[in-house]
């Protein structure tokens, strides 16, 4: 497999203990394609959020040798619009070229040392308006999940730095192996839509006449042309009732949800085979293969072609 892509971890004091262990988790779990070491400025302990400190066996010459470095978020408290010294330091020894992501709070470190200038970025929806007030060259978008900029990736709160390491994973290695890392962390291999999703969202009262059985069919029958009567049918409600539960519980319309999941199931078979895009096109639901073209683009901004060259890095016939 070659020598492993070495991820860094910088730990800064007041770190969340959770999103520091999340690229360790997730890219740890690729089958050795990762090594992970976690740092901290000065190579002493930090404290955390909780009511522990942690150790680390690296300091910041492991930045160095990095490849990606990941900065995961700490205390809002610690939030300040200048860099302590050692921290501008230790991201100033980064290499230029090396890929850096910022977990929450982290896009904050990034946005102080210049790295998000110009350039679009996200971080936790509760802090919109403090990052857009300390830094208004940036391009905040504080209603997605992350964002991948090249060189450059931000992702929202929590559990979103599982979905923007797993999206490393497919990025570096392809959906399969993407999709083995998921199933060994027991997480969705990826979640559509942004943090508008999660944001003061009331949850519905537990319901044996939810939505859920009909979605679970929805997703057994994507080749079929399906109706919103068709869900509605499956889950015995009225229309009304039926796209009323669904968007309650799912944050959005059932044809909105519907196309994600077969976009979702194309990008998979672009991924992992050689189906021409009008057999892919007729196997998720799309009438045809233009329908396709044109649902994938305006989901990623590319074409099935282009797509499968991403994260295949092969060309077949027919696209």
């Amino acid at each position: 497999m070659g020598n492993a892509h070495r991820v860094v971890v910088l730990a800064l004091e007041g770190v969340y203990p959770f999103e520091l262990g999340i690229a360790n988790r997730v890219l740890g779990s690729a089958g050795g394609r990762y090594e992970v070491v976690t740092c901290t400025v000065d190579g002493r302990p930090v404290g955390t959020n909780s009511d522990f400190s942690i150790t680390v066996e690296h300091g910041p010459e492991a930045l160095l040798t990095a490849d990606t470095v990941v900065i995961p978020p700490f205390a809002p408290s610690r939030i300040t619009q200048d860099l302590p010294p050692a921290v501008a330091d230790a991201l100033a020894s980064i290499a230029p070229g090396t890929r850096i992501v910022s977990i929450c709070t982290g896009a904050f470190v990034l946005a102080a040392a210049g790295l998000l200038d110009g350039r679009p970025a996200t971080t936790h929806w509760a802090l919109a308006d403090a990052f857009r007030d300390r830094f208004p060259q940036v391009a905040l978008d504080p209603d997605v999940l992350f964002i991948d900029d090249g060189d450059v990736l931000t992702s929202a709160g929590a559990a979103s730095g599982v979905d923007v390491c797993l999206h490393l994973v497919r990025r570096d290695h392809g959906s399969e192996v993407a999709n083995q890392v998921a199933r060994v962390c027991v997480v969705p291999p990826w979640r559509d839509g942004g943090q508008a999703q999660y944001i003061e969202r009331p949850v519905p009262e537990t319901s044996a006449n939810g939505t859920s059985s009909a979605r679970q069919w929805a997703l057994e029958n994507l080749h079929e042309p399906l109706a919103l009567d068709d869900l509605a049918e499956r889950a015995r409600m009225s229309l009304r009732t039926f796209a009323r539960r669904f968007n309650e519980e799912v944050g959005m319309s059932p044809g909105r949800w519907l196309i994600q999941q077969r976009v979702a199931r194309a990008r998979h078979l672009l991924e992992s085979t050689d189906l021409a895009v009008d057999e892919i096109a007729g196997q998720v639901g799309f009438a045809t293969g233009t329908s396709l073209r044109q649902h994938l683009h305006a989901a990623i901004g590319v074409s099935p072609l282009a797509y499968r060259r991403t994260f295949r890095g092969v060309l077949s016939p027919s696209h």
